[in-house]
């Protein structure tokens, strides 16, 4: 049983219970555990699952019930609070609290109306939002808000109040300059690291570009997974602002930066039920932008059979939404469609793709020139930004910039600035254990599973385990011969290296045909 501190020592009154850290994390959630005969369990009709009051010290948190019977994870005597909990109440271990049933949430209201299909104000949107970042929704709770603002459930306008509020939800960082460049892409394509060759020769041109990016939740590597494998990632906001202003753009994991913090909190049950609808998309890409200060935004929508957005339409009319949400919040937005008909570079997992950025920063004959290629696109986008550049001239201004070594220069004084962590591309560590996966015939590959070859990876232990992931030898139109190598699976544990064997039996995620088998490619230049 934890020990009470000091100054709280003596017998339990009334609804106080002595606070036990119990080592779960809820992602996201706020969790509190009682155990079943627990006096004050008894006492105030507590039900499994029910919200509760927490306070302490002047403080309190919302938090959902479980109801224990194991003396081990808290006894009679003791509150046990989840990870996000305990951190969250901000008390030590021991320290006495009250518990009460906690009072619905403002905006419920609000919720039963979306729920049964009626459009909501923007001072819905703010409300609910506000309630949601400062957890006052259980899981089951933001589940039906996920659910029910899904697909086609909200108009335009409201995806607009939406993100709005979303933004209104954490600080805004204002940078106090007029031109403040970023790129996104709307995910679900590997080994796409185009930001980290983006935002090095964009900031060696001059402009500022803050990028915060998130870690994977369900790909195998994330921007932030991979920068971390070149230097440290989670730095103060302060810190990495005066490495803006210095260097004149990061590449750092925005968790920290308190960024529309209720897009994190919905993420959290939208990735595990595989809910990605356009309205939750804008609102979630566009929130975190503005909110982090950038008044002009490349965005990156790849098409592909086996990606987010799977035909032209589809993409017309996210690109629609979003440049009518994005007008309405007076952030200038440049949309590009790309080709997202298989991965992009060669390698798929933290460490393959920190070499694959390296090699090309390098001009290194290695370097995969479809990521190459890709990231002189956008980064000449962006530097069209700027009013003195013609339209049509920043793909050579940012080609010029990457051959010149001025981008490695700028990359290497980031990687210096945040704390190096001494990567040699040219001697990676990659996962000791290994297989191939060889073609059963002969032809040209014709296509490419996104979906598979990045469920390989992540069995194989990417992300967690940087140097695991998928080293692709071939890609879309190349010619293989029966028996040659189509990639090779690096892995750290046997298990692993199992698991992504099994799943490379089912499907190696490549299709062998002829040249008028490989998909029609849809771009817009």
């Amino acid at each position: 049983m934890a020990t009470p501190d000091t100054a709280q020592t003596g017998p339990l009154a009334g609804s106080s219970l002595a606070v036990r850290r119990v080592a779960i994390d809820t992602y996201r959630e706020n969790v509190a555990y009682l155990h079943r005969d627990c006096e004050v369990y008894r006492a105030e009709g507590f039900q499994a699952l029910s919200k509760v009051e927490i306070r302490a010290n002047g403080r309190h948190i919302l938090a959902t019930l479980n109801v224990v019977d194991d003396e081990a994870i808290v006894d009679c005597r003791e509150i046990g609070l989840s990870e996000d909990a305990f951190v969250q109440l901000g008390v030590k271990q021991g320290h006495t609290a009250s518990v009460s049933q906690a009072e619905p949430a403002a905006s419920m209201d609000a919720l039963h109306r979306k729920i049964s299909g009626e459009r909501l104000s923007r001072d819905d949107f703010r409300g609910i939002v506000h309630d949601i970042a400062q957890k006052h929704y259980s899981k089951i709770e933001l589940t039906a808000f996920v659910v029910a603002t899904n697909r086609d459930e909200l108009d335009r306008e409201e995806v607009y109040f939406l993100t709005e509020a979303m933004v209104e939800s954490g600080r805004r960082h204002d940078w106090h300059e007029r031109l403040v460049v970023d790129k996104h892409c709307i995910g679900g394509i590997p080994g796409n690291r185009t930001s980290m060759l983006v935002i090095p020769i964009v900031a060696a041109h001059g402009l500022l570009c803050p990028k915060t990016s998130s870690r994977a939740i369900t790909s195998p590597a994330g921007t932030a997974d991979t920068m971390e494998v070149l230097a440290n990632v989670e730095l103060p906001f302060d810190r990495l602002a005066e490495i803006v202003r210095e260097h004149r753009g990061c590449l750092a994991w925005g968790g920290a930066a308190n960024l529309s913090p209720a897009d994190d909190i919905l993420i959290s049950v939208e990735r595990p039920l595989g809910i990605d609808s356009p309205g939750q998309m804008v609102a979630s890409i566009l929130s975190k932008k503005i909110a982090a200060g950038s008044s002009h935004l490349v965005l990156d929508i790849p098409i592909g059979l086996t990606a987010k957005v799977r035909s032209m339409p589809d993409a017309q009319r996210l690109r629609r939404l979003f440049e009518y949400v994005a007008s309405r919040l007076h952030l200038s937005l440049d949309v590009l469609i790309t080709d997202g008909r298989q991965p992009i570079g060669k390698g798929i997992g933290p460490v393959l793709e920190a070499r694959d950025v390296m090699w090309v920063l390098e001009n290194d004959p290695r370097a995969p020139i479809d990521l190459r290629q890709k990231c002189l696109r956008l980064a000449g986008r962006l530097i069209e930004c700027s009013p003195d550049v013609r339209g049509g001239d920043g793909f050579a201004m940012a080609r010029d910039i990457l051959d010149s070594g001025r981008a490695l220069s700028k990359m290497n004084a980031i990687i210096a600035a945040q704390g190096s962590k001494g990567f040699n591309p040219n001697d990676a560590a990659l996962g000791k254990l290994t297989f191939e996966v060889r073609a059963q015939l002969s032809g040209v590959v014709t296509g490419i599973d996104n979906l598979q070859v990045a469920r390989i990876a992540r069995l194989a232990g990417a992300p967690k385990v940087v140097s695991a992931g998928v080293d692709l030898l071939r890609k879309l139109g190349d010619p293989v011969l029966e028996g040659e190598v189509l990639y090779r699976v690096h892995a750290e544990y046997p298990s692993d290296l199992e698991f992504a064997r099994q799943a490379c039996a089912r499907s190696s995620g490549y299709t062998i045909g002829t040249v008028q088998d490989i998909p029609q490619m849809f771009v817009e230049f």
